[in-house]
């Protein structure tokens, strides 16, 4: 008979995964800042084309005229509506969802943790983000980065000056495989911060990483300059990637922009385009306040928290045994 029906993680494991969702709440309620929910299913989808969503059907009262709900990759898109309707400060707790992603630290359905600080700028979410992985992880050693100088020290290249030649040259010299066929200067980049810049950071740090190039901006701000970059950080901690934050884009003619550009590559690639989601552009429109919000992975920080080489090691039943 099979052994599927037991969890793949040690009951420890979800006793301290049980204590840090509660240690996370107490940091958040002492600070003001109040826990809210909203839906996981949308009419509308992240259009990001490294994103892929779960679709389902849906034609009961109320549903889209396609019939199409989208599973959220993040809450992202509905807390920004209630920033705009004047919640003040918040934070979510909640499944996120992501189609073709599984490997020893991701799992399709995941634990996100996001929140807003309305009145921040990036870098005080940053010292804010180093005090909850503080609290949770102890004190370590923290550095800070901007991606050039990451790339400068770690891989020995100018991620602002290099055409693809040079990063394909840079990848070749640091023994990087790279699928035939890859192009564009932003995938090569990505491929060289993944297998040259990360594994070099020292683990026991806190090292974020900030100044993330213009066509990286997702979402956030665009500080002008020579060369403008975006106003974003990652958190990187055990080699992993933690956090990803912004000082948020305010701007619904720029953000409609970014969306119509995403939809155009999304279909060059042969990718589904979902409905661009009309809500938020309207409620970006209202009045988003200033802000600065961030997403942490909690089940990877649950993992760096016990221990754990793979994310099955924090989770009850990965998808396998979903």
């Amino acid at each position: 008979m099979s052994a599927d029906w037991f969890p793949s993680a040690p009951l420890s494991n979800l006793r301290r995964r049980a204590e840090v969702l509660a240690a996370v709440r107490a940091f958040f309620a002492a600070r003001g800042v109040w826990e809210v929910e909203t839906p996981l299913l949308s009419a509308a989808a992240n259009s990001d084309p490294q994103l892929a969503s779960f679709d389902c059907r849906y034609n009961g009262p109320g549903a889209p005229a396609d019939g199409r709900l989208w599973l959220q990759t993040s809450p992202e898109f509905a807390m920004k509506r209630l920033l705009a309707a004047g919640s003040g400060s918040i934070y979510q707790l909640c499944r996120a969802f992501r189609a073709d992603e599984r490997g020893r630290r991701h799992n399709p359905e995941f634990t996100i943790l996001e929140w807003y600080r309305v009145g921040f700028d990036h870098y005080q979410l940053m010292d804010e983000v180093a005090e909850l992985a503080t609290l949770l992880l102890g004190p370590h050693p923290e550095q800070r980065l901007t991606y050039r100088d990451a790339f400068l020290r770690y891989a020995e290249v100018d991620p602002f000056t290099a055409d693809e030649a040079d990063l394909r040259a840079c990848a070749e010299r640091w023994d990087v495989p790279y699928p035939k066929g890859l192009s564009g200067h932003d995938n090569w980049l990505d491929l060289l911060l993944s297998c040259i810049v990360t594994p070099a950071l020292a683990a026991e740090r806190f090292t974020f990483i900030t100044d993330f190039p213009a066509s990286q901006a997702a979402l956030a701000r665009i500080r002008e300059g020579s060369p403008p970059v975006a106003e974003r950080f990652e958190l990187f901690i055990g080699g992993m990637e933690i956090a990803n934050g912004f000082h948020e884009l305010t701007d619904p003619t720029e953000q409609q922009m970014r969306f119509a550009a995403e939809q155009a590559a999304r279909t060059a690639q042969g990718l589904p385009a979902p409905t661009t989601d009309r809500r938020l552009l309207a409620a970006l429109a209202a009045g988003l306040p200033a802000c600065a919000g961030v997403a942490v992975g909690l089940d990877r920080l649950i993992m760096l928290v016990c221990g754990a080489n793979a994310i099955d090691e924090v989770l009850a039943f990965p998808i396998e045994r979903a």
